[in-house]
């Protein structure tokens, strides 16, 4: 097995070293601890099926998804249009 010390595991997958940190403390990485001058130095140990999650889960939105995304903004925004209206009549009635 592979290992990849963890600035070099965050410019790979263009994560900060920070969120490297939280996934090796939430148990999604796996990691080896070795003694390097007297110093403890953390390595990730890479396998396929970890960096199959890890490219899922960073990977970017799609085209289609996008569209998506755009629709249900332009069917949101004309909910809240809706509801300003009707919030502003029943105002109205209360005056």
């Amino acid at each position: 097995m592979q290992t990849i010390s963890i600035k070099a595991y965050a410019v790979k997958h263009k994560l900060s070293i920070f969120n490297v940190m939280k996934m090796i403390k939430a148990g999604k990485l796996k990691t080896e601890v070795v003694l390097e001058n007297e110093r403890e130095v953390t390595y990730i140990v890479l396998d396929k099926k970890t960096e199959e999650e890890v490219h899922f889960a960073t990977a970017p939105i799609d085209k289609k998804e996008e569209i998506d995304l755009k629709h249900t903004v332009e069917r949101l925004e004309k909910e809240i249009r809706a509801l300003r209206e009707e919030f502003n009549a029943h105002k109205a009635t209360l005056k």
